[in-house]
């Protein structure tokens, strides 16, 4: 989860990941550095040599992960569905939707934290649009205006359908996997009733 290039001893990797369990698992503001420092199995004293306050461990957590692996991860693997030809709007979404499942199987704890805190803090917000969100979101709209062009798609503003389709997706991803993982979840069935709603309420007829 830690890049080499953070430079970061054994003792602040391991304050970091015991941080990062704690965010995920209880939230930023109910844990406690005293908590980070018994699960990190250090002193507390030893948080506050490495870290200014329980903020700056935060955004140590999350805004290098975010900018030097979220980041690139993210572009790198939305970018392995947007290069590919897809014959209808449907058959892209479908891929998509497996692409994102795969990154958030794989980073449950870090993504966790970021969707309790990211609404509390807006130098995440800001990292999260500048290092994510507006070159993929121009990936996007040449794909909707692509299907648009084919008329597949209704005439609308390509940001609203954007807002539509992610929602839809994520709101499924993370509630699976993220917010309520020991429900059981027909994942190939869900998928198709997400492609379904949305084709229902944006295909053109």
């Amino acid at each position: 989860m830690f890049t080499n290039d953070q430079n970061l001893t054994e003792k602040q990797k391991g304050i970091l990941a015991a941080a990062t369990d704690l965010f995920a698992e209880k939230g930023y503001a109910a844990t406690s550095t005293s908590e980070i420092a018994k699960k990190a199995g250090v002193a507390e004293g030893t948080i506050f040599r490495h870290y200014k306050s329980k903020k700056d461990l935060l955004l140590t957590i999350v805004s290098p992960t975010l900018i030097k692996v979220i980041g690139p991860s993210v572009k790198k693997d939305i970018n392995k569905v947007l290069d590919k030809e897809f014959s209808t709007f449907q058959d892209f979404i479908r891929a998509m939707v497996s692409n994102r499942i795969k990154f958030v199987k794989n980073n449950i704890p870090l993504i966790r934290v970021v969707i309790q805190e990211l609404p509390f803090h807006e130098e995440l917000k800001k990292q999260v649009i500048e290092h994510i969100g507006k070159e993929v979101f121009e990936r996007l709209r040449e794909i909707v205006r692509h299907f648009q062009a084919r008329g597949q798609i209704i005439d609308m503003h390509p940001d609203t359908i954007i807002r539509v389709v992610a929602s839809s997706i994520f709101s499924y991803i993370i509630t699976s996997y993220v917010i309520l993982p020991e429900v059981e979840w027909n994942e190939e069935v869900e998928i198709e009733r997400i492609i379904e709603v949305l084709s229902n309420g944006i295909a053109k007829r």
